[in-house]
């Protein structure tokens, strides 16, 4: 190999890579408690729980799940439970240290919140119930309010 080809191919391998490698349903959940929820009028509570996780697998290979729960209740009483894991696989390499929670806690869930609202939507509708659509998040205000919360909860010994 030329001088000139060591040195290309060095700068390249240098180069920050960010790619999405494969994303995939990491679990899936949707349990109906009472068919007497079919008889009610329905005018349904909804409580969304929104989470992120993220494991390094390893040396440049993140799992980024976003998980999401949906609880319907009508009249007090659970109509549906619906769960989603959405999974994906990065490669994260040559990327300022710094920059990788953010990646990781903004960008990514950013990627896998479409497929994420795909399999509600799904899941939910062949439950043979209304249509659900999961309104769109600012995963980087979120990432910042907890950034900022985790630093308060620092300088006032708060853990």
């Amino acid at each position: 190999m030329s001088e000139e080809q060591q040195v290309n191919q060095a700068a390249t391998e240098a180069q920050p890579q960010l790619a999405l490698e494969r994303i995939y349903l990491k679990d899936l959940s949707f349990e109906v408690p009472s068919a007497k929820v079919f008889t009610a009028e329905w005018q349904p509570e909804l409580n969304i729980n929104l989470s992120t996780a993220a494991e390094q697998l390893d040396e440049k290979h993140f799992e980024v799940v976003l998980s999401v729960t949906v609880t319907a209740n009508n009249g007090g009483t659970a109509a549906y439970i619906a769960e989603v894991k959405q999974a994906g696989i990065f490669l994260i390499d040559n990327i300022p240290q710094e920059q990788v929670p953010q990646i990781l806690g903004a960008y990514c869930p950013n990627l896998l919140l479409p497929f994420v609202r795909e399999a509600l939507t799904d899941i939910i509708t062949k439950g043979s119930f209304p249509q659900f659509l999961l309104a769109p998040i600012n995963f980087d205000a979120v990432f910042a309010e907890n950034v900022a919360r985790l630093q308060q909860e620092a300088a006032t010994g708060h853990a």
